[in-house]
């Protein structure tokens, strides 16, 4: 289970951005998602991973989610290039750019994240 999570930080300064990213890369994890999920401490996410930049397959749905969430979204060379703040029973949430990957947190993490930001997450947390 350690190898599922991952330090999300900011790959220009090294400042952690998230201390704990859980990855959501099988079809199972990312279907699960943060629904029905009640509480999510401030330092924690989800990273979910698909095969390749797309905006079909990195839009989101707000279903079933209890309280807002910040959304970050990256290409396949971690920059950011999109973000948003998704709201609980919306139908859609889609980055304006293709992306590979997208972090879901709690709001406060659009504060640490800028458009063109380079994140990486390689580090694995135990």
């Amino acid at each position: 289970m350690s190898a599922k999570w991952r330090v999300l930080r900011n790959a220009r300064t090294g400042q952690v951005v998230l201390a704990r990213v859980r990855l959501c890369d099988t079809f199972w994890s990312r279907f699960r998602g943060l629904q029905f999920v009640r509480h999510l401490p401030e330092a924690e996410g989800l990273l979910f991973v698909t095969g390749s930049e797309s905006r079909a397959n990195t839009t989101i749905h707000m279903f079933f989610m209890f309280f807002s969430i910040g959304v970050v979204w990256l290409d396949a060379s971690g920059e950011v290039v999109d973000k948003c703040l998704a709201k609980p029973w919306r139908p859609a949430y889609a980055p304006k750019a293709p992306a590979q990957y997208f972090v879901e947190a709690r709001p406060g993490v659009l504060d640490r994240i800028q458009i063109g930001d380079k994140l990486r997450f390689d580090e694995v947390v135990a």
